[in-house]
């Protein structure tokens, strides 16, 4: 059954995938690998071949599941949500770490929405998906 907890659960690996691709801490797969980089382990190549593969997974996703206005749509209320944030005072230039979480957040919300897009729009409008006649 398709929920608040499945769609928190994909916001959750999406933020994680986010997260470990690059955040504004030095933990994170591209500092570890520049790092490296004179002297590349295996490891950080499998670990960014493996990370590739999400990305790959979450963005083909997202994309095919919002199409380019549904993507424009998504990234235009990420803009206004900063927007907000700048305009009441709540968020200012100055501080690049708050604004760097606040635009992993987005994006991670944008690409959990696209994950979730079609069983939350077969539950808005009544439609059975493919996935839901197969189970049937």
């Amino acid at each position: 059954m398709f929920g608040f907890s499945s769609v928190g659960s994909r916001f959750l690996f999406a933020f994680a995938m986010v997260c470990l691709t690059w955040n504004p801490t030095r933990f994170n797969y591209i500092a570890w690998a520049l790092a490296q980089w004179q002297n590349l382990a295996p490891l950080v190549a499998f670990v960014g071949i493996a990370l590739a593969a999400g990305w790959f997974f979450f963005l083909s996703s997202t994309a095919r599941a919002l199409g380019g206005i549904g993507l424009v749509l998504c990234l235009g209320l990420a803009a206004t949500v900063l927007w907000t944030l700048f305009y009441f005072d709540l968020l200012n230039n100055e501080n690049t770490l708050l604004l760097s979480w606040i635009v992993l957040i987005l994006f991670s919300a944008i690409l959990a929405t696209g994950m979730s897009w079609a069983h939350l729009r077969a539950r808005w409008s009544g439609q059975a998906s493919v996935d839901d006649v197969d189970n049937q």
